[in-house]
């Protein structure tokens, strides 16, 4: 696919609409994909991926659906990784979902994710003496990518927290898994090895509340990039004027590719469908441009759905 092709490419007005960061029923959010391409389609994002946790299932369901005057539709994924020095959400774009190198990632994502869900059911019953029907815990077990919120939501209708925020603070979080993650890594490696672009989702934001800030999340970047990182989410709807700025900072001196997203969620998360940050911008950065030229250009990218 040619850049000359993609009229919104040349167009920032039009760029400043995309949203590459949402979720859908496939892991943690309430629209199913079918819902997030009208939705997307109503809103006028020209350009969006859904980005479903440790899973790809949305794109390929919208790529059924799609027609060919829709948004443009890129392959998402974000995995959720851990290792000694803490966590990290990896974000996946461009990507060939038949490709080896990603089923084998997704399913160990999926094969970790199922054992965190049994063992937080657990610790709930065993802790604080919770209980859900056999046939709750069946469905919840059934989904393609159960995980907190879908635990928090079943407390809530049990009458065991009031909402679904205060079951994950008060009660889910409190079992800590050190090793029952993907390896950033192995999720970076897993991206490239299927023709994608890995990127760090919201870099400033850790484990619950923390803040990564300056020195210490130039050292996680420089990581990162040792192991194949190539981009940064340097508009996220959460960011403070001081977070977005010093994430391009770093972006702009490691010559990494630059992405935006909202984070949506539908009904689980309080955060409007193209909400980036980038609309409120006088120029796209450079480094977004690149992005797009780059996975525009890409000769895997004709033949998945984006035309």
């Amino acid at each position: 696919m040619h850049v000359q092709s993609i009229p919104f490419l040349s167009d920032e007005a039009e760029l400043k609409l995309m949203d590459l960061h949402m979720h859908s029923t496939i892991s943690d959010g309430t629209d199913t994909p079918e819902e997030i391409l009208s939705r997307v389609r109503d809103a006028g994002i020209p350009l969006f991926s859904v980005t479903d946790h440790d899973a790809a299932k949305a794109y390929e369901m919208i790529r059924e659906v799609r027609k060919k005057a829709d948004p443009y539709l890129i392959s998402g994924i974000e995995f959720s990784c851990r290792d000694e020095l803490g966590h990290y959400h990896i974000l996946g774009y461009g990507f060939d979902p038949d490709s080896q190198p990603m089923k084998d990632v997704i399913e160990q994502g999926h094969r970790l994710r199922m054992k965190k869900v049994r063992a937080r059911l657990d610790f709930l019953e065993n802790e604080f003496h919770f209980f859900f029907p056999e046939e709750e815990v069946q469905h919840l077990l059934s989904l393609d990518n159960p995980g907190k919120p879908h635990i928090g939501n079943l407390m809530v209708k049990y009458g065991y927290a009031d909402t679904k925020e205060q079951a994950i603070a008060e009660y889910i979080n409190k079992v800590r898994f050190r090793s029952e993650y993907v390896r950033p890594e192995e999720a970076i490696q897993g991206i490239i090895g299927a023709g994608g672009i890995p990127v760090l989702a919201h870099p400033p934001f850790g484990s619950g509340e923390q803040l990564i800030l300056g020195d210490e999340m130039e050292e996680r970047l420089r990581r990162l990039i040792g192991f194949g990182l190539q981009g940064v989410e340097a508009f996220y709807s959460g960011f403070t004027p001081k977070l977005k700025a010093e994430t391009l900072a770093f972006a702009e001196q490691y010559n990494l590719y630059i992405t935006a997203g909202s984070d949506y969620h539908g009904k689980n998360k309080l955060v409007q469908l193209g909400n980036t940050g980038l609309r409120f911008i006088d120029s796209i950065p450079i480094g977004m441009k690149r992005f797009l030229e780059d996975l525009f250009c890409k000769p895997m990218v004709s033949g998945q759905g984006i035309n």
